[in-house]
């Protein structure tokens, strides 16, 4: 039997969405942690932050689902599929972000802790990126069959 290639834009939806996991298993903000005050921090298993690990998950399913389903073609293996998760997980990731900033879970001291008090949310919005530019490498891609 004879596979498919993945193509461009599967490769880069392959790479996203491993990028999406570790990013909502990291950190996404961190309060306190100063003597005489307790850290608090949270991850992207809170809130909002749970769509965009599903999202993630969901990226796996599709990237693999052609290979489960043999040599047939599905409906559901088109970049639109990508591209309705891709806009969930923005919306989604978007949205945590603002209810966290709206609570002041962001709290930047000093210049570095930019990237450090919350590594997880830049990591899953790499992820959503690069799920981003794969749906447009397989929109321009020509149609699977």
């Amino acid at each position: 039997m004879h596979r498919r290639p993945l193509g461009r834009g599967r490769t880069l939806a392959a790479l996203a969405a491993p990028l999406i996991v570790l990013g909502c298993v990291l950190p996404w903000w961190r309060v306190g942690g100063t003597p005489g005050i307790t850290e608090r921090a949270g991850n992207g298993f809170e809130g909002s932050g749970i769509v965009v690990f599903l999202v993630g998950i969901a990226t796996l399913a599709l990237v693999a689902l052609p290979y489960a389903a043999g040599d047939r073609p599905l409906a559901l293996d088109r970049w639109l599929s990508f591209a309705i998760l891709a806009v969930a997980g923005w919306i989604a990731l978007a949205w945590q972000v603002l209810q966290l900033a709206l609570i002041g879970a962001f709290q930047f001291h000093e210049p570095a802790q930019v990237l450090t008090n919350g590594p997880g949310v830049w990591l899953a919005g790499v992820g959503l990126a690069t799920l981003s530019r794969a749906v447009t490498a397989m929109a321009a891609e020509p149609a699977r069959r």
